[in-house]
């Protein structure tokens, strides 16, 4: 399998199952909310969103490869451990900077704000 299909494989049964050998040892990850270095925190972040929330579901719409970059076009969507168990939805895209075939960065970037991903916990009639 090449590096597009691995990928894509993750994307298909994320959480599970991620194939963390692709990252370099000290990848770079940043997202709205994270920023750290290490594939050590990078499998910690992946445990804890799919212990504390529901339905995770991870949707690759998009995936194409130039030089040393992947970029990803996808949509993330939960249910959140709030007692009514909101449904959360946020899309984005990714690129994956890559370097001797190792992902060594790993940059998210969300289509909404961090305060519309929170408004949607609160939503009434909000669907799960």
């Amino acid at each position: 399998m090449n590096l597009l299909d691995i990928i894509t494989e993750d994307y298909r049964q994320f959480p599970q199952n991620q194939t963390f050998s692709i990252y370099a040892k000290n990848v770079h990850f940043k997202d709205p909310i994270y920023n750290f270095y290490g594939i050590q925190k990078y499998q910690k972040m992946i445990t804890f969103l799919s212990k504390w929330f529901k339905n995770l579901h991870l949707e690759l719409h998009e995936i194409t490869e130039i030089e040393n970059q992947i970029d990803t076009r996808w949509t993330m969507s939960w249910n959140s451990p709030l007692p009514w168990q909101p449904f959360v939805s946020v899309s984005g895209r990714s690129e994956l900077k890559l370097k001797n075939n190792l992902i060594i960065g790993h940059y998210d970037y969300w289509y909404i704000s961090k305060w519309d991903l929170i408004k949607q916990h609160f939503k009434i009639g909000n669907r799960s």
